[in-house]
């Protein structure tokens, strides 16, 4: 397939996923469940975009299957990997809730269900059984879970995972602080997802006897976990909110002391100031000084500071050398020694990640990098474009996918998740967030959005502009990349940069009259009403 000009890729991207998606759901069965039905939907002139929006959509729609182990459609990743794993499946779940919000659903409660009377909940659910072997874990439970009972105003979601994650944080302190550091310990490979890593060399891919209770006999082993113990962290503080949403106010007071204390920990005990990076301390107080997306992951339940965060950014994540070569993120740094080539398939020691590009919003939204995040996102819309057979992985710098066997349901919600974010308008909370990048050489395109509880907002793209709709009625046309967060009514509150360069941005609503004003890289403006 041809290279695409990243700005015109983003924008058709941002309508086909919108687009395809949805019709392909709306139109199978008119009278299915509202559970059931996407809220998003698009079309595009963009044949070959179209094309590829649509393989996503069905590599997905093919990936939704009924496990044994639980009586309900569940996302699993798909190419090699037939079950759903506690590290990733609530995320990737809670991207496709817009489409399938029962399966979001069933993404968390089919991990509950399988909860152990101890708290333990599973590793792994798949086709051939249930495993308890590692803990496995990145995104917290706790935090996908709240944000899609928070979206869908969901109470018996919100009150299961309350009780769940309640268990399972208790499970963790129980069984994975033997050295009584408040932190939480890695014990094996498979506990951090990191297969094939240079980060876990010599240590053991599963815990002894597949029971996540048990430490191999190592003297280096147990470790100290910096994205374990953030994990641990973003799960309490999304259990403090799910308490005080039930009217447990002091149970959230206790949440958020138990947050900040193993927050605290995180940073007194596992960042070494002098890389500005963080890292594992091994059972003998060593320090496992490889560079790895560990760092990433603490960055995404927002452990550090803006300030801390700068100087990490700086130094590690958004350099060329290091984390921010031509295909960002890298699983190990480029330029550190343990740096894995060639790259093999399912390889954390370099390739750049779909599972890590897919949690790159969780913090590059909330450190305020809405620009540099669109290029991460234009650069994977383009790789995709190229190969659309949805790989694992791809070489960070050359942005050739490692050959599989394809249908990976995380590079499938990459493709619909970054076409949103880049040209898209998404419901965030009670605000309305359009992405306006204006498609280039006229292409056309136009995504509907159906909104909480009732509405619909629609963004379109023609002759170098894009119309921003609100049932039915126009509230601006804008000809310049920039982001607008409204309100449902179309009343504008704040914009954002989201190129890489200053902007001239000119909106003009439904009366011709314009606003005019210049915004930086990732720069936010505020309006008065």
């Amino acid at each position: 397939m041809k290279r695409r000009d990243f700005l015109r890729v983003a924008g058709m991207l941002a309508g086909a996923s919108m687009a395809s998606g949805v019709e392909s759901v709306l139109s199978s069965d008119t009278n299915e469940s509202s559970a059931s039905r996407s809220r998003i939907s698009f079309t595009t002139a963009d044949l070959e975009y179209q094309t590829t929006y649509s393989s996503a959509l069905d590599v997905l729609n093919r990936n939704v299957i009924q496990l044994p182990a639980y009586s309900a459609p569940v996302l699993i990743e798909g190419s090699s990997y037939g079950g759903i794993w506690l590290e990733c499946a609530p995320q990737e779940a809670l991207v496709y809730s817009a489409t399938r919000v029962d399966v979001a659903r069933n993404n968390h409660l089919a991990f509950f269900a399988a909860q152990r009377g101890d708290g333990q909940l599973p590793c792994w659910i798949r086709t051939g059984g249930i495993g308890f072997g590692q803990i496995q874990m990145v995104v917290p439970i706790a935090a996908t879970a709240w944000e899609l009972a928070q979206q869908n105003h969901d109470s018996e979601l919100l009150e299961k995972a309350y009780r769940s994650c309640t268990l399972w944080d208790a499970w963790l302190g129980r069984y994975r602080d033997t050295r009584h550091t408040g932190l939480c310990e890695g014990f094996c490979t498979y506990d951090t997802g990191h297969d094939n890593s240079p980060r876990w060399s010599g240590i053991p891919n599963r815990c002894p006897d597949a029971d996540a209770r048990n430490c191999p006999p190592l003297l280096s082993m147990p470790r100290l976990c910096p994205d374990l113990s953030a994990t641990v962290y973003g799960g309490r503080v999304a259990l403090a909110a799910m308490a005080r949403a039930l009217g447990r106010n002091q149970e959230g007071d206790r949440w958020l002391e138990a947050a900040a204390s193993i927050r605290s920990r995180i940073l007194d005990t596992l960042y070494v100031a002098e890389d500005a990076a963080f890292y594992d301390l091994d059972a003998q107080n060593h320090f496992v000084r490889i560079r790895s997306d560990v760092v990433s992951r603490v960055l995404g339940e927002h452990v550090v500071t803006q300030k801390r965060f700068e100087e990490i950014y700086r130094r590690q994540i958004h350099k060329e050398s290091s984390f921010w070569p031509a295909y960002p993120l890298p699983s190990i740094a480029l330029d550190d020694p343990q740096f894995v080539r060639p790259i093999p398939r399912n390889c954390w020691g370099g390739a750049s990640q779909a599972l890590t590009a897919l949690r790159a919003p969780r913090w590059m939204e909330h450190y305020g990098k809405p620009a540099d995040l669109a290029h991460l996102m234009q650069q994977w819309i383009g790789a995709v474009m190229r190969e659309p057979t949805f790989l694992q992985q791809l070489d960070p710098l050359s942005g050739a996918f490692t050959p599989d066997l394809g249908g990976y349901s995380p590079t499938a919600l990459v493709f619909l998740d970054f076409t949103w974010r880049l040209s898209g308008v998404r419901e965030v909370q009670d605000s309305l967030e359009w992405n306006l990048r204006p498609f280039s050489q006229n292409a056309s395109a136009s995504f509907r959005l159906r909104l909480h509880p009732t509405g619909v907002a629609e963004l379109s793209y023609a002759s170098g502009k894009a119309k921003m709709t609100i049932n039915g009625k126009t509230m601006y046309e804008v000809t310049q990349p920039v982001r607008l967060i409204t309100t449902k009514r179309g009343a504008i509150q704040r914009a954002v940069g989201i190129r890489e360069k200053e902007m001239r941005v000119s909106l003009k609503n439904e009366s011709g009259n314009e606003r005019k004003f210049l915004i930086k890289p990732n720069e936010v403006i505020t309006f008065r009403q």
